[in-house]
């Protein structure tokens, strides 16, 4: 049975006109290895719940595998002090990754898991194809609204992260849910590789500030456009540039902040290329 991702706890809530009892559910955090081939790569906190996701989301943003087919086997085995999500990987690619083992624990969301260099921290992306698709002004604006009627875990705790995939034309149609708003996008990125969904026919929303490893995370999954309810950060903002990655932040409210390659954002109808 698969652990729960939430857990009601009484507390006392307290305000200036006094003190009540109150029940809150909370999210619930659990260690998740990733073991590839027999070895952990890293431990991260995360909610225990799309552990398949999050693991091939995870695989594919830190460059372990470039494809689900890559795989030859996975399970996800609970334990009392956590969860493994066991790779086995195909030859080839399991010999590629003994030339770059590591191994670390990472902070709830940690976003450079894995890195052993400041050039790797920094590294240069891959730019994306200019084109490809477009979205109205008024889907950016709406796109953060869209994005909370598929949230049901935030709904019971108000304490985690979503990213959902908007589509032109169809809205957000698909979305996963984190304690961290990294492992919430690595979540999507693996959910959508799973369902053998492109990236590159849509945006990525996301209900957090948009820091560099967000912009490669995007970039790397080859989704041309970003949109994120808050701020993102200058370093991220360069490099989204860099890479022709459509920027969109502040989306709350019905409106939004325009950066980097703004093309693909039109006032008329939306079109994917």
């Amino acid at each position: 049975m698969a652990p729960r991702q939430s857990h009601s706890r009484p507390g006392l809530a307290v305000h200036r006109e006094g003190t009540r009892s109150v029940v809150r559910s909370l999210p619930e955090e659990v260690p998740v290895a990733l073991v590839f081939d027999g070895t952990t790569q890293a431990v991260m906190m995360a909610t225990p719940g799309d552990i398949a996701d999050f693991a091939y989301g995870f695989a594919l943003s830190e460059g372990i595998i470039a494809h689900p087919r890559e795989v030859a086997e996975f399970e996800a085995v609970t334990h009392p002090q956590g969860i493994e999500a066991r790779f086995w990987l195909h030859e080839d690619r399991g010999a590629a990754l003994k030339e770059r083992q590591r191994s670390l624990l990472g902070p709830t969301g940690c976003g450079l898991c894995g890195i052993d260099s400041l050039d790797q921290a920094l590294r240069a992306l891959p730019p994306l194809p200019e084109g490809g698709p477009s979205l109205t002004r008024a889907e950016v604006a709406r796109a953060t609204d869209a994005l909370r009627a598929h949230q049901p875990l935030h709904d019971q705790t108000r304490a985690v992260h979503a990213a959902g995939f908007l589509r032109p034309g169809k809205g957000i149609v698909l979305a996963r849910e984190d304690v961290g708003r990294h492992n919430a996008l690595d979540k999507l990125i693996g959910a959508m590789a799973r369902q053998d969904m492109d990236p590159a026919e849509g945006a990525f929303v996301l209900t957090s500030r948009v820091s560099v490893d967000m912009v490669q995370k995007a970039v790397l999954a080859r989704c041309p456009i970003l949109i994120a309810v808050s701020a993102p950060t200058a370093l991220a903002l360069r490099m989204a540039e860099e890479a022709g990655l459509t920027l969109a932040a502040f989306a709350r409210s019905g409106g939004f902040d325009l950066y980097a390659a703004p093309e693909r954002i039109v006032d008329g109808e939306t079109h994917v290329a």
